[in-house]
C-alpha cells in the first residue's frame, strides 16, 4: 500500500466546512460532485499536497450527528504539518483560527493545538526535521 488516501471527517454542512478548509486553513478544495442521494462527494486538501486529503461528509444519521466535532473524544486527532510554522500560525491567526495554547517549540518540532469550526482538535506542526 502506497499512502493513506482519504480521512472522512464529519461536518454539519458543506459549505460552512469548504469556507473554513479552503478560507480559513487555506486548504484547496479537490472535488465537489453533487450525489443521487442529495449528499456531496467534497474533498479537500492542504495547498500543494498530493496524497492524503479530506472527504467532508455531512452526518447520516443522528449517531453521527452526535460525533461532529467530537470524532476523537477530545484528543488531537489530526495533524496539520507545515515547513514554515511562523508564517503558517500568524496566517491562521489572522484569519481567525482560533488556537487553544501558545506556539511551543518541544524535541519533536514547533507546535500549537488549534481547533477547526466543530471543534476537533488539530496540531499545526513543523517536524524537527523541517526546522
Amino acid at each position: 500500500m502506497a499512502h493513506l488516501g482519504l480521512v472522512a471527517l464529519l461536518v454539519r454542512e458543506y459549505d460552512e466546512a469548504i469556507d473554513f478548509y479552503v478560507g480559513d486553513l487555506g486548504f484547496e478544495l479537490v472535488e465537489d460532485t453533487a450525489r443521487p442521494d442529495g449528499s456531496r462527494w467534497v474533498v479537500v486538501r492542504p495547498a500543494g499536497a498530493r496524497e492524503t486529503a479530506l472527504l467532508l461528509a455531512r452526518p447520516s444519521s443522528a449517531e453521527q450527528r452526535a460525533r461532529v466535532g467530537d470524532q476523537t473524544g477530545g484528543r488531537v486527532g489530526l495533524f496539520l504539518h507545515t515547513e514554515d510554522f511562523a508564517r503558517d500560525h500568524a496566517r491562521m491567526v489572522a484569519a481567525g483560527v482560533r488556537f487553544l495554547e501558545e506556539p511551543r517549540h518541544e524535541a519533536y518540532g514547533s507546535v500549537a493545538v488549534f481547533v477547526d469550526l466543530y471543534g476537533n482538535r488539530w496540531d499545526l506542526l513543523q517536524p524537527r526535521s523541517a526546522e
